[in-house]
């Protein structure tokens, strides 16, 4: 798949592109979920190369049946090098789950805003690839940075959701329609 999308630099962050995750992304994307942070984070961290390359091909499989149409977020210069993620996960026939992560080095920088709201806008608008009027993002009630994400990128806080143990904590839902795109 060739699809692009794009993100234009600010006076406080670089540009950033989003494209399908390739096979060759596979060792930066293993070394991104070294961080403990992220591991922590995750309900499916990646231990290794080989695990990375098994997502990719997984991520490539959903994209054929548009299930899930996961991005990879690159720096647009001087290196295109990996520095997150951004995924569209369908749930319903009109709605889907959006989710993100930034690498440690770049945390901070504006990259989980800018790669989100391009997502958003390109999940609402005429090129889509599935028919949405609703983006949810959920987090941990403790991840004060998503909930500031989510505010800068248009998704009110909808709800609380109660821990579901032993892999879920409680959860901020956040709701995003194609009204408020």
């Amino acid at each position: 798949m060739n699809l692009v999308l794009s993100a234009e630099p600010t006076a406080s962050a670089p540009a950033v592109l989003l494209r399908p995750w390739r096979a060759e992304d596979a060792a930066s994307l293993a070394a991104a979920h070294r961080d403990p942070l992220m591991r922590d984070q995750l309900t499916t961290p990646l231990a290794d190369q080989a695990d990375a390359a098994q997502w990719i091909r997984d991520q490539d499989a959903a994209w054929a049946n548009r299930t899930r149409l996961s991005f990879a977020v690159l720096q647009d210069a001087p290196t295109g090098r990996l520095v997150g993620h951004v995924v569209l996960k369908k749930t319903s026939a009109s709605s889907a789950e959006v989710g993100y992560w930034t690498s440690a080095e770049t945390r901070g920088q504006g990259i989980a805003p800018r790669a989100l709201e391009a997502v958003s806008r390109w999940a609402f608008g005429e090129q889509r690839v599935m028919p949405l009027t609703r983006l949810d993002l959920l987090h941990a009630i403790d991840n004060h940075a998503s909930c500031r994400v989510a505010e800068k990128c248009h998704y009110p806080l909808n709800s609380l959701l109660p821990a579901r143990p032993p892999q879920l904590p409680a959860r901020h839902l956040h709701t995003r329609t194609c009204s408020n795109a």
